[in-house]
């Protein structure tokens, strides 16, 4: 089935839409507010104090209070996944229909921005510790499913303020901006708040206040930084979009779609399949990358969040950078080299394990340095790919193939670990083993000619889709 560009004569320039800048950083200001989700909240500030010895009851065993806790943790964040799953395509078929995808963005992003407020209630409280940390798992799932919504109907707007030639450095500075937003929010709460023992306006550790004082600026910083975009940048129902559906209407719709992609538009299904895949193994390197900095490596906990902060800062320049590439190269590249050199560098990680701290050092940052971009140009691609006025939707099936695949890279790490006699260290190999697969999977993918897949060259007429 071609693409509706087919009318272009072959070599012929197409048309660029005018790159408004105010737009751009309106909508790039969203990523950079989302780190105080993804970076403060779920990663590296709220659930390791969620999962910590603050709320173990006195006198019982820290051990299997943590362990149950953590457990729980982990039960609400996969039933947020299955909901995003099932609603994400749906909600995405939805807001096509009527041109709405910034009231789905502006509903979402609010339920972020209060569900990180309301973690200020999550405290500590003697005989009610266990209900303390229910509630901080109720409202992490809550923004979570919230959150990974929000961004379907965000990364749809991409295609709103791009054109074919400047969509991968768009992207690329959006996803760029979040990096560097979790920096300074981290740096903020970290010497504001969290590290001093008396931080600023006299807060300290007691009950918890560090934290919760630290998810109010969070969840001001979310909502404050996610108002521009629903400003600045105008939503309007896109040419090719669907007629009005209901909810039942609206999934009818997407299985539809999805036979569709199957019977004529095979390249976009076998890239959602293979973009799960190797995403899972993309956020695998940083879910298990402090894991591994202080069980493997010897990191203590001031070297983890130093690294951290390292991390992020190539993540974002490189992100930023390889955005260009993306334009000139196409993302198909970008995403290919930039898997390679995971898989290498993560290998030669694992070979030298025993050299001590230099050695994750050097081979992490060349591994940040490779997800942003990677995660980026996936993103670029699928917009590249996305029918008109089908956006949403598409992204909204981007979100449920990556959800249904994130067991891959927990679930190859631990069972690394066992093959490898319980030594932590060979669970590098498998996050380069999910890695890799998703690799294998990816370069065979056939792209429609004439989309950009394959940069500037590539931007012009359509051919029959693999």
């Amino acid at each position: 089935m071609a693409h509706p560009t087919a009318e272009v004569p072959a070599g012929a320039p197409v048309a660029e839409p005018p790159v408004v800048r105010r737009q751009v950083a309106a909508w790039a200001a969203w990523d950079w507010g989302s780190a105080a989700f993804n970076a403060v909240v779920t990663t590296f500030v709220f659930t390791v104090y969620l999962t910590g010895t603050t709320f173990v009851e006195p006198g019982a065993d820290e051990t299997a209070a943590m362990a149950l806790h953590s457990q729980w943790l982990g039960w609400g964040l996969a039933a947020a996944g299955v909901l995003v799953a099932l609603t994400a395509p749906a909600l995405g078929t939805l807001a096509d229909a009527g041109g709405r995808r910034r009231p789905l963005l502006g509903a979402m992003s609010a339920v972020v921005g209060l569900s990180i407020l309301a973690l200020w209630f999550v405290q500590p409280a003697e005989g009610g510790m266990d209900d303390a940390v229910r509630l901080g798992v109720t409202l992490l799932a809550v923004g979570t499913i919230a959150a990974e919504i929000a961004s379907v109907a965000y990364n749809a707007l991409l295609l709103q303020i791009s054109g074919p030639r400047t969509i991968g450095r768009i992207s690329g500075i959006g996803w760029g901006a979040g990096y560097v937003g979790g920096i300074v929010l981290l740096l903020v709460l970290y010497f504001g708040f969290i590290q001093p023992d008396v931080g600023l306006f006299g807060v300290t550790s007691e009950g918890g206040l560090d934290v919760r004082v630290s998810m109010l600026l969070a969840g001001a910083w979310f909502l404050v930084f996610a108002v521009p975009v629903l400003v600045a940048v105008p939503d309007h129902r896109r040419p090719g979009a669907p007629a009005r559906v209901s909810v039942v209407g609206a999934y009818a719709t997407v299985g539809r779609h999805v036979a569709a992609l199957w019977r004529d538009r095979r390249s976009t299904l076998r890239f959602l399949v293979a973009s799960a895949v190797f995403r899972d193994g993309l956020a695998g390197v940083f879910t298990f990358g402090g894991v591994l900095a202080a069980g493997t490596f010897g990191f203590s906990a001031a070297d983890v969040i130093l690294f951290a902060i390292a991390a992020n800062v190539v993540a974002g320049a490189a992100t930023i950078a390889a955005g260009w590439l993306d334009d000139r190269y196409g993302p198909r590249r970008v995403v290919t080299w930039s898997l390679v050199v995971l898989v290498v560098a993560g290998t030669v990680v694992f070979l030298l394990h025993d050299v001590g701290a230099s050695a994750f050092w050097a081979g992490g940052l060349v591994l940040s340095a490779c997800v942003g971009p990677a995660q980026s140009a996936s993103r670029a691609l699928l917009a590249r790919l996305a029918e008109p006025g089908r956006e949403t939707e598409v992204f909204g099936l981007y979100a449920t193939t990556g959800r249904v695949a994130t067991f891959l890279a927990p679930a190859a790490f631990s069972t690394a670990i066992l093959l490898g006699g319980g030594e932590q260290y060979w669970g590098i190999l498998g996050i380069v083993a999910v890695l890799l697969l998703g690799l294998l999977l990816f370069v065979p993918v056939h792209f429609p000619r004439g989309l950009g897949v394959d940069g500037r060259r590539d931007v012009a007429p359509a051919t029959m889709d693999a």
